[in-house]
């Protein structure tokens, strides 16, 4: 019975949405408490699938007892079964930040809830219709929260999205339309069959798959229909633009890569060369474009989601090359990528309300103050670098090493090209995260406000020059980072943080390390669905 958890995982935070709403008349503050018990119960039900999809199980439930393909199919196998761990470890770390940061208010602890929602039924979904529904209650969520603190920015950022994503759901809408005409059935499963019969070259089919795509591209934000997300995750709170930067573009990421091989197959992408070279051109671009704007940027959310741009490349890139080790590759990264946006964002959100600190100009010597933060928030940027042993270093690793097997078994050079891309992608990516540990680490020695006396040259100076030095060097460098007023103190702890969000970021920088040294045990864990592909 274990295949009921399905449903259970959707249902969960869908009808706690309308707790906050409909009890708020009488409850101001109801919203925070739903909210976390809601997204506590769907952890618990996600460990329960997980350690099911462990033991070998591979999960089906038909909603209302119609069977598929006439009826709606929820599945849980090891790829979604990872990315429901996400979403659900994501939306429950991300509250605490929630409840001291903000937004408040029961209308949005609601919003927040569909979120969670859909983003879970996007996860277990085996119906290309029931994919579009969840994703729009993604987007119409997304677009709400990315505007809860009614600021004229962040509503002008929420506007821009909802035009992007709704011409993106469209044209994934149309794409289904197209092969519903061809199949005549929306289950996954019943499509990858009549797609095989009706043939892979047919306009239909073709036309449809390369609609999703698009609409899709839309919703991941790769290179050039990217615009929207750069302005989305910096105007949006800092709280919304945490869990949106680690869910939202991974399950429109996850979907894409669901479609490909669970609906049109592996055979489909080898016999469609046009589409795949599109992609492989188009993500290209993505991953060089994304990593160039982000060492332009000295705001740091900005800089992190145009990082986004790059790494979402890099997955449609290992999803375009129909190559085993490098869909493992794009597997991993999904979920490590997802992971590590998480815990950036989070830092930054933290350095935000504790010390007022948003771009790089104002984190003089943060980590001295706030040590943990800074500690935590380094090895997240070293990990999105792909320094080694991190999560990070292994998605790059499985795509490039597919990438050159692509290049090796068809004599082509598109797989030596991502290859090339991905390494000069990681150049400019060390480029901006050494910028942001030079402020963190060396940038404070010496300034206005440091506990240590600055050296004094041989032979001293005079007042005079003294004064004039230290006016100049005041002018040119910023003052050392301090807390703003009434930030939170922990008992033992410097960081001026709440210590419930501390304590996420700390675990995510701990986890994102100890799946770095579990490249054999993701490999083993991913088997199963990669054997179902390819075989």
């Amino acid at each position: 019975m274990t295949d009921v958890l399905l449903p259970v995982a959707i249902a969960v935070p869908l009808v706690a949405a309308t707790l906050p709403i409909a009890l708020g008349v009488r409850y101001d503050d109801l919203g925070w408490p739903v909210a976390a018990a809601a997204t506590t119960a769907l952890a618990g039900v996600a460990a329960a699938i997980v350690a099911s999809v462990a033991r070998g199980d591979r999960l089906s439930h038909a909603l209302g007892g119609y069977r598929p393909p006439i009826g709606i199919e929820l599945v849980a196998d090891p790829l979604s079964a990872a990315v429901l761990a996400l979403v659900a470890a994501v939306s429950l770390a991300t509250l605490a930040f929630v409840r001291v940061a903000g937004p408040r208010g029961n209308p949005f602890y609601s919003g927040y809830l569909l979120l969670v929602g859909g983003l879970t039924g996007m996860t277990l979904t085996g119906d290309l219709f029931n994919l579009f529904v969840f994703l729009e209650i993604v987007g119409i969520s997304t677009y709400a929260l990315i505007a809860a603190d009614r600021s004229g920015a962040s509503a002008y950022a929420s506007l821009k999205y909802l035009v992007v994503g709704t011409v993106g759901a469209s044209l994934y809408l149309l794409g289904v339309g197209y092969a519903f005409l061809a199949t005549g059935t929306l289950n996954m499963l019943d499509m990858q069959a009549q797609l095989a019969q009706v043939g892979y070259g047919d306009p239909l089919v073709r036309a449809s798959y390369a609609l999703i795509v698009a609409g899709l591209g839309l919703k991941i934000a790769v290179f050039p229909i990217h615009a929207w997300q750069p302005d989305a995750y910096q105007r949006a709170p800092d709280a919304v633009t945490t869990i949106v930067a680690a869910l939202v573009s991974t399950a429109s990421a996850y979907a894409l890569l669901r479609v490909s091989y669970t609906v049109f197959t592996v055979e489909f992408l080898a016999a469609s060369d046009a589409i795949t070279t599109t992609m492989l051109v188009v993500s290209g671009a993505s991953i060089l474009a994304g990593s160039v704007l982000a060492a332009m940027q000295s705001d740091l959310k900005r800089m992190f989601a145009y990082s986004s741009v790059a790494q979402f490349g890099m997955i449609v890139a290992a999803i375009a090359l129909a190559n085993e080790t490098a869909l493992l590759g794009a597997a991993v990264h999904l979920v490590g990528h997802g992971l590590i946006k998480f815990g950036l964002f989070l830092g930054v959100g933290l350095l935000a309300y504790g010390y007022g600190a948003r771009r790089l100009e104002d984190l003089a010597s943060v980590a001295r103050e706030a040590p943990f933060t800074a500690g935590s928030i380094a090895v997240l940027a070293l990990a999105l670098v792909g320094i080694p042993p991190s999560v990070g270093f292994l998605g790059k690793w499985y795509i490039g090493v597919g990438a050159v097997e692509t290049s090796l078994a068809d004599g082509g050079a598109a797989g030596i090209g991502i290859a090339a891309v991905i390494f000069v992608s990681t150049l400019f990516t060390l480029s901006y995260v050494a910028r942001l540990l030079e402020r963190f680490y060396f940038a404070g020695v010496g300034l206005p406000g440091d506990h240590g006396e600055p050296a004094v040259a041989d032979g001293g100076t005079s007042g005079d020059d003294t004064a004039a030095r230290d006016e100049t060097h005041e002018r040119s460098s910023p003052r050392r980072v301090s807390p703003v007023e009434d930030a939170p103190t922990v008992p033992g702890v410097p960081d001026r943080v709440p210590p419930a969000s501390l304590a996420a970021l700390v675990a995510a920088a701990l986890v994102a390390i100890a799946l770095g040294f579990a490249g054999f045990g993701l490999a083993e864990w991913f088997d199963p669905f990669l054997t179902e592909v390819f075989a």
